[in-house]
């Protein structure tokens, strides 16, 4: 008998999912304590769903099947059911099988499945989930292949099977469909996985900024507090849906102006999100009472959670495990809100006082409400509006990945803003950022880099320039502070992707043209001499040299650089109106504008749509899709409000050739000339990134024989981490090509000579204690020995120096071509997964930290890219007339390392020290390897939420 408290329960298959249309469901073990639920689930399937699982009429279970279906051994016997709350909504179960088809133990590796979902939940994708995770269990178990009988009337039951993307076989037997399931994941079966993540995903987060009815619980009648707050901004943003307010002591039927209600229960219409804003110890009976009501998703603003210390963390952990077993999500707790500015939503559920942002192309994430305030004020300053804004709090549930998903299909997002503290899952995030950034942009500020003591934040153990590598080479434009999120955001907002990294610099200060120049050249691009048209420059003179600058083959983008005239005659109207005259005729390069002290300048270069004000909502026109878009339409009058001090966007005025132009303007050279590089660098990963790069195939790969042996070798481990000896981990990386130059150990000079000897001359002699080891600073190495003579005499001068034999563990090696020492490794962070990292051997290497990181798998564009992206790369092309060493002989080793790691879980981490790369071919002088056995779930593992 096995219940969930048992030591046999096999409590990590346990797992909450969102479902097709966006509700969450918990995926778990059945267990001999679910007989009462497994009945009432079965009452309330029809004849036709009964019918189709067992072939035959089935009115009820009997008490035989209830034990059978609820007493699982959890190896050869297995059985999941999905629940909401309490209920099964639908159930799986697997039984191993013999080749005769009866029941059987292992090794036997193939087993019979069966679904059953409740009637009411079907065409939600409850049975594809309960497919993932019982594949899983298969595989976990050493099952190979599912067998499943389904009769040809039950489609939907086909369906599931046939679209799941496993490699499988279909025959028509005695009246039955037969199908035969191989479940190793193939690249079908994890495309379809993550499509179906990315709808569920998104579609969860739709429901959120979507609703049609919101409920805000928690409203004084004082018209004080959080709850009032919201509710105004909800009123007086312009909602489209139902709007109710909740107070338990309320005695009208109208709080400012909104119908009020006692209790949620009390409202006779379906709510579609609640905004809760109670003290933390009544958002419980808040969270039940929108359960029991049906609510889809939950704003938590209430704090006293995981920012309050351990308490708050066990009480955030409970909250969401109560909002997840009622099938909702949550943002929050501790959010500050979301808002929706689309026309037919309007939606303001924030503490930002309406009128909220206008319509605009930028969607924005925040996980600190005080950031989401900053980040808010400073486009509103700038006069650039918003898709969406979500500000998660605690992100206890929606994270910064479920935005992602939404806004990779949301056609009102151009640019996705994101501050982040914490990746959460980085491996997830780099793959979703990714996939999003190949079709817009996503611009990070990432906080949280050092975590102080106490801070509740979780981190990775990778460092932060790690993990800053791993954001590029998903696309991700990474910025260092919020005032540079929005400077970058502003300008991928309105302006195309430059071509290259030519930029034409002009202005009437020669000085600031200079500033400009040297700014450009920091930030790696390419300017040309800056053109000084004096400070008598007519706005009539900028309309022409811009057009000129834009009209040339030989300029990428253009910076426009002002100051103030001296005479101040000259009308700076006039000189917006110039500006966007010359880029309404040459819309296909970006332009950014620096100026100096000019308020009047940058209020006429600000689209009048973004300021406070005014609620009209300018309809969106789409940019083309290669991301060289046409620039985004004009924003309605508003009223001007001067701030010299901000970054502002240009936009025309009703008439004129330039309206609806908008040109982003900066109030330093420093921000435009980044704004401008990052860019320039986006739009590089873009076009480099346009084909997907392949993960090669080696014909001499051994993986059978690697798992063999891993298995071997961790046999008799449990969870210890191994190192493995020196011919074990030469062994290994044998299977997969990498050959390890052989040692012969030297404990007497004696022995040493013999493997010389073995070896023949010349050869190396080199310690090997762990403090003196990959030291050749310290001198414990001897090269080029060419005779006995030359080898007693090193043998006694490193003894003499740094030890006696028992101490320095010498060995002998024989010499190799000379070339460049380098480094590879691949280490497992717990969080992203494998990483694959390259440098250049030596101290001052490690002291610069000048390494470069790919995730694992690499691809062959990665592999490239990785070893010419450390600072010191020059080195291996022939830097100061040297000879160019062998390139791609070292990207074959990273893509071999790569897929030793990426087919092994249980290879935790590899040192390849020193590899020297030759002019022809390298060598591998030294490897470490580390091996464990691998977690329960990896990355190619069925679809979860989060755990807490």
């Amino acid at each position: 008998m096995t219940t969930a408290s048992d030591p046999s329960y096999p409590a990590h298959w346990e797992a909450d999912v969102v479902l097709r249309d966006g509700g969450t469901a918990r995926i778990r073990p059945i267990t001999t304590e679910d007989a009462g639920r497994l009945v009432s689930f079965y009452e309330q399937v029809s004849d036709e769903s009964k019918y189709y699982r067992f072939f035959a009429p089935y009115p009820r279970l009997s008490d035989r099947d209830v034990h059978r279906f609820t007493h699982h051994d959890y190896v050869d016997r297995v059985g999941l059911a999905a629940t909401i709350g309490e209920e099964f909504i639908g159930t799986v179960r697997y039984d191993r099988i013999g080749p005769d088809g009866r029941p059987a133990s292992a090794p036997a590796d193939e087993a019979e499945v069966a679904f059953l979902v409740q009637d009411a939940h079907q065409g939600r994708g409850v049975a594809s989930a309960l497919l993932e995770h019982i594949g899983a269990v298969a595989r976990e178990r050493g099952i190979r292949r599912f067998a499943a009988e389904v009769l040809p009337a039950n489609s939907k039951m086909i369906k599931v099977f046939t679209d799941v993307g496993y490699q499988q076989k279909r025959s028509f037997e005695e009246g039955s469909v037969h199908l035969t399931l191989d479940l190793e994941p193939t690249a079908e079966s994890l495309a379809v996985q993550r499509a179906r993540e990315q709808r569920a995903e998104a579609r969860s987060v739709q429901r959120l900024l979507a609703p049609g009815s919101v409920a805000v619980i928690g409203v004084s009648r004082s018209g004080g507090g959080v709850g009032a707050a919201v509710l105004r901004n909800l009123r007086d943003g312009g909602f489209q849906g139902h709007l109710y307010a909740v107070n338990e002591a309320v005695t009208t039927d109208l709080l400012d102006g909104v119908r009020a209600y006692r209790g949620l229960g009390d409202i006779d219409s379906p709510v579609d999100l609640a905004v809760i804003a109670v003290p933390a110890e009544r958002v419980p009976e808040a969270v039940a009472a929108c359960g029991e009501h049906g609510v889809q998703g939950l704003v938590v603003l209430s704090a006293g959670y995981g920012e309050s210390g351990a308490a708050g963390l066990d009480r955030q952990r409970e909250l969401v495990r109560q909002v997840r077993s009622y099938g909702m999500r949550l943002i929050g707790p501790n959010a500050y809100g979301v808002i929706n500015t689309a026309p037919e939503v309007g939606l303001n559920a924030s503490l930002t006082p309406a009128p909220a942002p206008v319509r605009g192309r930028i969607g924005l994430f925040t996980q600190s409400g005080a950031i989401g305030i900053s980040l808010l004020s400073a486009l509103l300053r700038r006069g650039e509006g918003l898709s969406s804004f979500v500000s998660a709090g605690n992100r206890a549930d929606v994270s910064g990945n479920d935005i992602l998903q939404y806004w990779y299909e949301d056609e009102a997002t151009d640019v996705a803003l994101m501050y982040l503290e914490t990746l959460g899952n980085p491996r997830k995030f780099t793959r979703l950022a990714r996939r999003t950034a190949a079709v817009k942009p996503v611009v990070v500020a990432k906080g949280g880099r050092h975590t102080p003591a106490g801070h509740v934040v979780p981190g990775t153990r990778l460092p932060d320039t790690t993990v800053s590598a791993l954001l590029r080479q998903a696309g991700v434009i990474r910025v260092d502070t919020v005032t540079e999120l929005v400077d970058v955001g502003l300008l991928l907002a309105s302006q195309p992707l430059p071509a290259g990294p030519r930029v034409a610099i002009l202005g009437n200060s020669e000085s600031l043209g200079v500033l400009t120049y040297d700014a450009c050249l920091a930030q790696g691009l390419r300017p040309g001499a800056p053109l000084d048209l004096t400070t008598a420059a007519t706005p009539e003179d900028f309309r022409e040299a811009l057009r000129a600058a834009l009209g040339s083959a030989e300029n990428d983008a253009v910076i426009v650089t002002v100051i103030p005239w001296v005479n101040e005659q000259e009308p700076q109207d006039d000189l917006a109106e110039a500006l966007r005259d010359a880029v309404a005729g040459h819309p296909g390069k970006p332009v950014a504008v620096v100026h100096v002290e000019l308020a009047e300048l940058v209020d006429a270069l600000s689209p009048a749509g973004g300021l406070p004000g005014a609620g009209v909502r300018p309809e969106p026109v789409r940019p083309e899709s290669s991301g060289a878009a046409p620039l985004p339409g004009a924003l309605p009058p508003r009223p001007r409000a001067s701030n010299a001090d901000g970054a502002r966007g240009a936009s025309g005025d009703a008439g004129g050739a330039g309206a609806g132009v908008r040109i982003p303007a900066y109030p330093a050279a420093e921000r435009a000339v980044r704004a401008v590089a990052e860019a320039v660098r986006y739009g590089q990963w873009r076009r480099a990134n346009a084909e997907a790069g392949q993960v090669p195939e080696y014909e001499d790969i051994d993986e059978a024989g690697a798992a063999a042996q891993l298995a071997g070798l961790l046999a008799d481990a449990g969870d210890a981490v191994l190192t493995l000896t020196e011919a074990d981990a030469a062994a290994l990386l044998a299977r997969y090509g990498i050959r390890v130059l052989p040692t012969l150990p030297a404990p007497t000079a004696d022995d040493a000579v013999r493997a010389a000897r073995a070896m023949g001359y010349p050869v190396a002699l080199k310690t090997t204690a762990p403090h003196l080891r990959h030291r050749a600073d310290l001198g414990g190495v001897r090269l080029d020995l060419a005779t006995e003579a030359d080898l007693r005499r090193s043998y006694e001068e490193l003894t003499d120096l740094l030890g006696t034999p028992g101490e320095l563990l010498p060995v002998v090696q024989a010499m190799v071509p000379r070339g460049v020492d380098t480094v590879v490794r691949s280490v497992i962070d717990p969080a992203a997964g494998a990483v694959l990292s390259f440098g250049l051997a030596g101290v001052a290497s490690e002291l610069l930290g000048d390494t470069a990181h790919r995730l694992v798998p690499a691809t062959e564009r990665d592999a490239a890219g990785l070893i010419r992206s450390i600072r010191t790369a020059p080195l291996l092309f022939g830097w100061r007339g040297s000879d160019p060493v062998d390139t791609p002989a070292l990207e074959e080793l990273l893509l071999r390392l790569s897929r030793l790691v990426d087919d092994h879980p249980e290879v935790v981490g590899v040192t390849l020290e020193p590899v020297v790369v030759a002019t022809e071919g390298l060598s591998v002088l030294s490897a470490t390897v580390r091996v464990a056995r691998p977690p329960a779930r990896t990355d190619l593992g069925p679809r979860t939420l989060p755990s807490y």
